[in-house]
């Protein structure tokens, strides 16, 4: 057995949660064509059931409060990909600082977890900057909230971290010190299928 598969039998989903999860993609889907106009829910779930293994990926994202939903697609390579579209950062993913270093420099009051963990473990990717702002070219996120975005190598190696959020119908950038996590502040995942 490779360790591909390995991976992929220890994040397989059961047939309900696989069928519940599908349920609820299908009519988010349905429900913000907006964000997907031209794409038909047939389509995307044929890619879904021709790789498995995202659908682990996607549970999680759901199960966290991420509410995935598909936000384009790449002709080329023929993937869909699917950005959290929760109103507000994903409640299940806020309150962690933004990396393992971060967290492990803290004397006290340290997260649970860290955003970069908790993507690795997830199986997705953390949005960037640009990424972020695209999404909300669709309609308004993080109207309260905040998310950590991907922080370019510079700025981690001095000690800090990006995060974005929506105010006075504006995008907005802000640093942080990486190891500061706070109950408002989470993160927005991506995951190609």
């Amino acid at each position: 057995m490779t360790n591909g598969n390995k991976i992929s039998n220890k994040k397989e989903l059961a047939l309900e949660q696989r069928e519940e999860l599908l349920k609820a993609l299908s009519v988010r889907f349905e429900k913000n064509m907006h964000r997907h106009e031209g794409h038909e829910w047939a389509n995307v779930l044929a890619r879904l059931e021709a790789n498995p293994e995202k659908l682990w990926s996607l549970n999680e994202m759901e199960r966290t409060g991420g509410e995935p939903d598909v936000v384009g697609y790449d002709q080329e390579k023929d993937e869909y990909t699917f950005y959290d579209c929760s109103a507000e950062s994903p409640k299940g993913r806020r309150s962690v600082c933004y990396d393992r270093e971060a967290l492990e420099s803290r004397k006290q009051h340290k997260p649970e977890n860290t955003v970069i963990d908790m993507v690795t473990d997830m199986g997705i990717e953390l949005l960037t900057e640009e990424q972020y702002r695209a999404l909300q070219e669709l309609e308004a996120f993080d109207k309260k909230t905040s998310s950590w975005v991907l922080t370019p190598a510079n700025i981690r190696k001095l000690g800090g971290a990006i995060f974005c959020d929506r105010r006075y119908d504006t995008v907005f950038m802000y640093h942080n010190g990486a190891d500061s996590y706070y109950g408002a502040r989470g993160f927005r995942g991506s995951l190609r299928v």
